[in-house]
């Protein structure tokens, strides 16, 4: 009687739900073909597996092997020990990133379809304030609806645990790209800019701002440049669900970074520096500590490198530091599929109040000097 022998299961750290791994094999394995041992054939015997004659026996064509199931692939990584392995009735997969709201997931629903997550950090621990701008951006993020925005699939955020569940893209960021493999090529980047700005006008139409529009909530999938992380603006009733300068130092409005009103223009300017960064590899304010790059920005003319023609006027444009000067989302679309700038709009005559801030900040600063040359 020949005892049963199977084959050890192997790690469970592979991709979760991958039940192609750790199989037993209901068949014994087959013995392995010698390499060197044993005796030699001897002068004019055939070898294992030939005729007689000497000639190569033709091999047998194997059966086809039963396909696999498809794994799932994502960058992010794996699941910490203190987090949920199930929201409602998602099963998550890994990490895919974290910020100071909470913590986004990749993952899996009952029919076995990807999808992202975020949870509220803190859960029950979290304070109404933050609970309340979960509530907001779960309401916001559900009022877009466009092709180039990844929609919102469910929500619950009365529970235990607040989360929003939205479509997962699959590909890599433009960040990503941009870095691994520099600028775009102009065909792409035409692309590239006009789908985000259909997005961004799409976010516009529901009453939202996006306030963090960068090449890292870009997402190059299968179906093109999709915009990512919209829920955190401002509601139709102007309520802003952050508060305070919200956002990436580079892409950041001079109005966002003076913590003045912000409106769809300073979308609209974090546009057009991620379009710089995409041509050109680099932000049109450069790199460096975040004080550096927001003197910059609120004082200093872009860089816009090798970009050149109808998007080196268009991203100037909106560049712009009077966001009463820089086109609408809706215009900055009609211009890319027209394949010109839109109407300049008439110089806005009054400064704006960031701008006497700023003046008035620096009259004081020379004043102070002057006095203290005076005195010491």
């Amino acid at each position: 009687m020949r005892k049963s022998s199977s084959v050890p299961a192997e790690s469970e750290s592979a991709v979760p739900h991958d039940t192609s791994r750790g199989r037993t094999n209901p068949h014994p394995p087959r013995p392995a073909a010698r390499t060197g041992g044993g005796a030699p054939a001897r002068a004019g015997q055939p070898r294992a597996g030939q005729p007689h004659g000497g000639k190569p026996r033709a091999a047998e064509p194997r059966p086809p092997r039963a396909a696999r199931p498809a794994r799932a692939r994502h960058s992010g990584s794996a699941l910490w020990a203190s987090d949920p392995h199930a929201l409602g009735g998602y099963t998550l997969l890994g990490r895919l990133g974290e910020g100071g709201q909470g913590v986004v997931y990749l993952g899996q629903d009952e029919d076995g379809a990807l999808v992202t997550v975020k949870l509220l950090r803190g859960g029950v621990a979290a304070g109404q304030r933050a609970r309340s701008r979960f509530v907001k951006e779960a309401e916001a993020a559900r009022r877009v609806e466009g092709r180039h925005t990844a929609r919102v699939l469910d929500a619950d955020v009365t529970g235990d645990r607040p989360y929003i569940v939205s479509e997962y893209v699959e590909g890599p960021s433009l960040q990503q790209v941009v870095e691994d493999r520099g600028p775009l090529p102009e065909p792409r980047l035409q692309k590239v800019a006009l789908r985000t700005a259909a997005a961004l006008a799409a976010i516009h139409r529901a009453e939202i701002v996006h306030r963090d529009f960068k090449p890292g909530n870009v997402l190059l999938g299968p179906d093109g440049a999709k915009v990512i992380d919209f829920g955190i603006a401002r509601t139709a009733d102007a309520t802003p669900v952050t508060t305070g300068p919200v956002g990436t130092p580079a892409y950041m409005a001079p109005e966002q970074i003076e913590d003045e009103p912000v409106g769809p223009a300073a979308d609209v300017f974090a546009w057009g520096a991620t379009l710089v960064f995409a041509a050109t590899g680099r932000p049109p304010f450069g790199t460096g500590p975040s004080a550096a790059v927001m003197r910059r920005v609120t004082s200093r003319p872009p860089d816009l490198g090798e970009l050149d023609g109808p998007l080196r006027e268009l991203a100037a444009r909106c560049l712009d530091k009077n966001p009463a000067a820089r086109p609408s989302a809706r215009q900055l679309v009609r211009a890319l599929r027209d394949g010109q700038a839109p109407a300049p709009k008439p110089r806005p005559k009054r400064i704006p109040r960031y701008r006497w801030r700023m003046m008035l900040a620096l009259a004081f600063v020379v004043t102070a000097g002057f006095a203290l040359g005076v005195l010491f």
